[in-house]
């Protein structure tokens, strides 16, 4: 998939991010960085985009009676534009805050499939595991998280934490090769 398809999924991902944005900044922020990609595109590159993504099923596209067309992601398009952005936080290189990411989650069985799911995902994206169903990591990483649960429809099972201190720290830092 060229960059083009690959940025239109995850501008259409950034609206559910939107979606989750509690505060009219953070709403303001979200909405800035939409605005300034899109207007990246060009017009031709947008229209064949769309058109592909449509054939591929990864988008579903509404006509209202008025003209407007409204895209949205179907499953599969939100597994996929996901897959870009946990892709884009695995290689993400920054200087460490000196602050950890902790995901914890207690899962019923019923909900196994997306347990294993959310556990493979959280090791792929450079998660370590601090105990079996709590992993950390020191990349800024809270709306990747937020999408990543609620895709798998996870939600009130899993809790995102910021620490500032993990008793074995030595240990993690080395892990992350953090300096």
């Amino acid at each position: 998939m060229n960059v083009t398809k690959e940025k239109i999924l995850l501008l259409l991902l950034a609206g559910i991010a939107f979606g989750y944005s509690i505060t009219p900044g953070q709403q303001r922020r979200v909405l800035g960085a939409i605005s300034r990609e899109w207007n990246k595109i060009s017009k031709q590159e947008l229209t064949e985009g769309i058109k592909y993504l449509y054939k591929l099923d990864l988008i579903d596209k509404e006509v209202s009676k008025n003209g407007f067309v409204r895209l949205t992601l179907t499953k599969k398009g939100k597994l996929k534009s996901l897959g870009f952005r946990l892709n884009n936080l695995k290689n993400k290189k920054e200087k460490w805050d000196g602050k950890w990411r902790m995901v914890s989650f207690d899962i019923p069985e019923k909900y196994k499939r997306g347990r294993d799911a959310l556990r493979r995902k959280l090791k792929f994206i450079g998660f370590r595991e601090l105990q079996k169903s709590v992993f950390i990591t020191p990349v800024e990483c809270k709306r990747e998280i937020e999408l990543l649960v609620n895709y798998f429809e996870l939600d009130k099972f899993v809790r995102f934490a910021v620490l500032e201190y993990v008793d074995n720290e030595a240990y993690f830092k080395k892990l992350f090769k953090i300096k």
